[in-house]
């Protein structure tokens, strides 16, 4: 440390606070025993050799996200005992009764490093085909010696584009125009089907405003790839749950209830032997691959795990999974966790619609707390995103701090108007505290107070001052559009 100038003490607290936020961000795990990289099914069929591996040597590089900082341990194989991957996602372990039969339930969420990164910023796929936001989810269930698992994967609709924020509430979709879509999205459905087998790819962006080219491009994608093993479905999740229609998901399942016993699911017994595989997996997605397609795992998840527990005999020949008041309400919180742990490693805030995971219904309550944390998303997309962007560059090894670089990319003047942003807010919070107190004794006179002058006060300021991303904070360290 003598040897840094004091500009670069100074940058190095900086990177070392990046490096703090990311290692404070909860689930990250590992293992000294078992590989928390691969699914039970990838376990089963690999060679003696591999199994002889260590840890490191064998784990899934998607997964392993401390893999930038153990590059050099793994050039060394005496120490690799020592060196062991990191999983970031979910995992929740539950020990459970039904019919008096005992077993363990299982939901283990993998992130992808590939990728990676937050909300508004790393969108689509790279040139490599690894899409943003990639989740790989396993639910595992042991019950007598046997084990059963069911995989589904998670990710950004694959092909290039973009969403960059921009003070709108929802920023429009821009879809690239000058690169070869066609490329990556063959590369990473390539990829996907020598991982997992046949593709059920289940969209669920809305079919019409700003998200509906979305959904036309990448039916005509599918199209157009002409692969037999990758299938195509389109649900407009909010146009079809809309006015608290909730039943109507139903109609998505029996959709999906051919391709899904297709697909069966992976089990061995207690001898070792493999008694079925999973053929193929579903492939959701919304915009943000966050809260809709959870839903949408956990009711998959749940037929799955119907058939599993009944071949399984813990089940008895006609009971259904709600009907076990006990086990159901595990099954849901710990899919309603899922969500959230995945919501916020990506977006910053909990889960929306975990309401309806949690309970089977959606509430008033939770309208009103998915309204919480989508003011609470805005703000942090909007301005403090690029820093946690940073963060997980500078952990992956996406950037390199160079000590010989003239100008440190954190020390790029910002422009007054961002500077002069939290005085906009102060203000505007401030005037709709005043509008609360002297406003009239109904309800009515207040919201209409709180509304004109505190969406006045900001929207006006920010539309006076705004100009391009003057607002936004954007990350430094890596500066080109992450597509490339």
């Amino acid at each position: 440390m003598l040897h840094l100038t004091d500009i670069q003490l100074q940058d190095n607290k900086a990177f070392l606070a990046m490096l703090s936020h990311v290692l404070n961000v909860d689930g990250f795990y590992f293992s000294t025993t078992y590989d928390l990289t691969h699914t039970l099914q990838r376990l089963a069929n690999t060679s003696p050799e591999f199994q002889e591996m260590s840890l490191l040597e064998r784990a899934d590089p998607r997964f392993v996200w401390n893999g930038h900082l153990l590059r050099e341990f793994a050039a060394q194989p005496e120490i690799h005992r020592f060196a062991l991957p990191v999983m970031h996602g979910f995992i929740a372990m539950h020990s459970c009764s039904i019919n008096g039969k005992y077993f363990d339930w299982l939901l283990i969420s993998r992130r992808s490093c590939f990728r990676a990164g937050v909300r508004y910023y790393v969108r689509g796929i790279d040139s490599e085909g690894h899409a943003a936001n990639f989740v790989e989810t396993e639910q595992i269930v042991h019950y007598n010696g046997s084990k059963a698992s069911f995989v589904q994967t998670r990710g950004s609709i694959p092909f290039f584009w973009s969403q960059r924020p921009n003070l709108k509430y929802k920023p429009k979709p821009q879809i690239s125009k000058v690169v070869n879509h066609m490329d990556g999205f063959q590369r990473h459905f390539d990829s996907q089907i020598i991982s997992y087998g046949k593709q059920m790819i289940v969209n669920l962006v809305n079919q019409k405003g700003s998200e509906k080219p979305l959904e036309q491009t990448f039916a005509k994608m599918v199209n157009s790839l002409g692969n037999g093993m990758v299938r195509y479905i389109a649900f407009d999740f909010h146009k079809e749950c809309s006015r608290m229609r909730w039943d109507r998901l139903q109609l998505l399942m029996d959709q999906l209830a051919e391709q899904q016993d297709e697909f069966s699911y992976f089990l061995v017994d207690s001898d070792g032997k493999v008694v079925t595989q999973q053929e193929g997996i579903f492939r959701s997605n919304c915009m943000d691959c966050l809260d809709r397609t959870n839903v949408i795992q956990s009711l998959l998840a749940r037929r799955s795990l119907q058939a599993q527990l009944q071949r399984l005999g813990v089940l008895h020949v006609g009971q259904r999974i709600e009907e076990q008041a006990e086990f159901e309400k595990i099954y849901k919180n710990a899919w309603a966790d899922n969500a959230n742990a995945c919501a916020k490693q990506y977006a910053g805030t909990g889960a929306l619609k975990t309401d309806y995971t949690r309970t089977g219904k959606r509430t008033q309550w939770g309208l009103i707390m998915d309204g919480w944390n989508s003011l609470i998303r805005y703000y942090r997309n909007n301005f403090s995103d690029g820093f946690r962007q940073d963060a997980i560059d500078l952990f992956l090894g996406n950037y390199s701090v160079d000590e010989v670089e003239s100008v440190s990319p954190l020390h790029i003047q910002k422009d007054w108007k961002f500077l002069a942003l939290p005085i906009i807010m102060v203000v505007a919070f401030s005037m709709c505290i005043i509008c609360l107190l002297m406003a009239g004794d109904t309800w009515t006179e207040t919201l209409a107070y709180v509304l004109f002058w505190g969406t006045a006060s900001f929207g006006t300021l920010a539309i006076i001052f705004y100009n391009g991303k003057d607002f936004v904070d954007a990350p430094k360290l890596v500066q080109k559009e992450k597509m490339d």
